[in-house]
């Protein structure tokens, strides 16, 4: 290699090591901007709130299960509300994330419409759609099951669009070219290419909806949440650490669980 060439390829690795630190450099300033914004780099302020943090661990010691058999019910709920929001995911993702892939929707406007939609659903947190959804049919189960699956959606679906927005198009050109309809394309040609992503972000999604389930019960959706806020309402923080420590060994056993069906199934 002559000594241009190689002075050539010194200059872009410089240029290309120095746009990096450039790069770097911005993303530092803006988490440092907002780490101060927010107060987390207000050290006095951290360990002033050390003691009382303290004084609220020893009041929660020891954790206090004498009423573990009325909890029974709460977490199956909570267990049953995952499921339910996770399947009714599932169910209307998979078609408005079809509808949303570039490369399958039959028109802009489908497509469009479907991005919105996703989008729409994705930016109202399950909290705040478990409160529409109490007013709207009442304490229970069912709004936090309408809650988690609506949330979902916009996650699942985005996750659907993108992987069949990037599976191998030559299969599909291969059964169009049998003159196949659209939806025997997508049922041949498509799905079977996306099918390992698609459980995947299942199993993926009901163990975050279990996780997210426990804060429904918060705003009156059913759940273990509701019985953690009652015992938060009323002090009782020794039972507070103790369905805490229930709702992280269930959480253990619920993502245990997922791993598993996602090796036998993936």
């Amino acid at each position: 290699m002559t000594d241009s060439r190689l002075n050539e390829v010194e200059l872009s690795v410089r240029s290309s090591y120095l746009t990096t630190l450039g790069r770097l450099a911005v993303l530092g300033l803006i988490i440092l901007v907002c780490s101060a914004y927010t107060g987390l780099l207000d050290i006095k302020r951290l360990i002033e709130g050390g003691p009382a943090l303290a004084g609220l661990a020893s009041e929660m010691m020891p954790p206090d299960f004498s009423n573990f058999h009325k909890w029974l019910a709460p977490i199956l709920d909570t267990l049953c509300m995952s499921v339910a929001g996770t399947f009714l995911a599932f169910v209307l993702s998979l078609p408005i994330g079809l509808l949303a892939a570039s490369n399958v929707a039959p028109n802009r406007a489908l497509y469009t419409v479907a991005r919105s939609l996703l989008n729409f659903l994705r930016s109202i947190p399950e909290l705040i759609m478990g409160i529409i959804f109490v007013a709207a049919v009442g304490f229970g189960a069912l709004p936090g099951v309408l809650a988690l699956g609506l949330h979902s959606i916009g996650m699942v679906g985005k996750f659907f669009a993108e992987a069949v927005e990037h599976c191998d198009p030559k299969p599909v050109e291969a059964i169009r070219a049998t003159g196949s309809s659209s939806a025997q394309v997508v049922l041949y040609g498509i799905l079977p290419q996306v099918l390992p992503q698609i459980i995947d972000t299942i199993i993926y999604r009901w163990e975050y909806n279990f996780r997210a389930s426990t804060v429904m019960g918060m705003v009156g959706a059913g759940g273990i949440g509701f019985e953690l806020m009652a015992s938060l309402r009323i002090m009782q923080y020794q039972e507070v650490s103790a369905i805490l420590l229930v709702i992280l060994v269930m959480v253990t056993l619920v993502d245990g669980l997922g791993s598993w069906i996602r090796r036998k199934m993936v």
